[in-house]
């Protein structure tokens, strides 16, 4: 008997005639996912995609942790495939799961019939195989409502499974499925969230960090790639472009109203990021905005910032409170990185006084002192970029 990663789908199984590219997308991207494990077989089946290992030195655990994070995965077991018998399947069952119903006090078995072709109905199957679990393991009651271990069995195309309770996927639909975006990607809590959730719905994310060395440190800017490797599980290779922005910070101190600063600062931002997103075939912007968390983040100041934006940009979180983003952060694993103390570009150059309702004329104003094109021209060319890989 061989254990396999068994993948259920989610929404995908909606998608009518354009299942099949959800499907060769989520398989694509799994098998990446799965080089650094060994050799594997991945196919799908009936809603179902199957992670086979070829051999026995693959790396079965590492490969488990993997598909956790591979989003339009909605369940995932750990299965053990037999032969479509259904004293097969009691032995599989008995072997299997022997730890497993040894520890519960109650079970029931629940069958699903993918190939109609099987001679006994699910719940003839059901029935059977419970009634021999149970002749082995005299201990266990039968419990079909609320049972402490439910014993699925699968009959599909080749072979049937069996297995315990699926563990919850990663959800959402297969990154590449919903064209590419560039995140704002700060060192904060928000910004790691916004980008997970954005991939999650099948975008490619590619990230942009605004430094301001030397006000800010080498090690804030290791922070933000920190971040970033956390997200690539879940993201894929992504591209971080790191831009220089401490030139155009010290203009805006000298020329511009320091109650207006952090606005105009955040204005140079978008136009920056739509530049890049334009030049490599981005099509949105995302950020990790919430509204009225601070200063920059009114619906004043966010539609002051938008003003600049040739592309739209997304905002995942705009309208969860703090404790909601940080229960994301805790589960994808980026909190205790964004909560290093290491400060970014925002917070060095916050002024003490900063306008939450600003005003989109005297932000014209305060711009006509400055060379607008120069500066995002300037800064576009210190970008350096760095690859981070699965």
């Amino acid at each position: 008997m061989k254990e396999i990663i068994l993948l259920k789908q989610g929404e995908m199984v909606l998608k009518g005639l354009n299942r099949r590219g959800f499907e060769d997308k989520l398989m694509g991207n799994a098998k990446r996912r799965l080089k650094k494990y060994g050799s594997w077989r991945v196919y799908t089946r009936q809603s179902a995609t199957y992670v086979e290992p070829l051999e026995d030195t693959c790396d079965f655990e590492g490969a488990w942790q993997a598909m956790q994070k591979l989003f339009g995965v909605a369940g995932l077991s750990r299965a053990k495939a037999c032969e479509k018998d259904k004293d097969a399947i009691v032995a599989c069952a008995k072997a299997y799961l022997a730890d497993q119903l040894r520890a519960a006090k109650s079970f029931k078995v629940e069958s699903k019939r993918a190939d109609k072709s099987f001679p006994m109905t699910s719940i003839q199957l059901s029935q059977y195989v419970g009634s021999r679990l149970h002749q082995a393991f005299p201990h266990l009651k039968v419990d079909v409502h609320t049972p402490e271990l439910t014993v699925y069995v699968e009959i599909r195309d080749y072979e049937a499974y069996v297995h315990a309770a699926p563990q919850e996927g990663a959800g959402g639909l297969p990154v590449g499925m919903g064209g590419r975006a560039l995140s704002l990607l700060s060192g904060g809590i928000d910004s790691p969230v916004a980008s997970w959730m954005i991939a999650k719905r099948g975008v490619i994310v590619d990230m942009i960090h605004f430094e301001s060395y030397p006000y800010t440190s080498l090690e804030a800017r290791e922070k933000v790639l920190d971040l970033a490797r956390l997200l690539v599980p879940y993201t894929g290779k992504t591209c971080v472009h790191i831009v220089s922005f401490t030139k155009i910070q010290e203009q805006l101190r000298r020329a511009c109203p320091e109650e207006l600063f952090t606005i105009l600062m955040r204005r140079f931002m978008m136009r920056i990021a739509c530049r890049v997103a334009e030049e490599n075939g981005i099509q949105a912007l995302v950020t990790g905005e919430s509204v009225g968390q601070v200063a920059s983040q009114t619906l004043e100041a966010m539609a002051c910032t938008n003003a600049v934006c040739t592309i739209p940009v997304l905002r995942p979180v705009v309208g969860m409170d703090k404790e909601e983003i940080v229960s994301i952060s805790r589960k994808i694993g980026t909190f205790e990185t964004s909560i290093l103390p290491f400060e970014d570009c925002c917070t060095v150059f916050t002024p003490k006084h900063p306008r939450t309702r600003p005003k989109l004329e005297e932000l014209l104003e305060a711009e006509q002192a400055l060379d607008i094109q120069a500066m995002v021209d300037e800064a576009v060319g210190t970008i350096q970029r760095v690859i981070l890989e699965l």
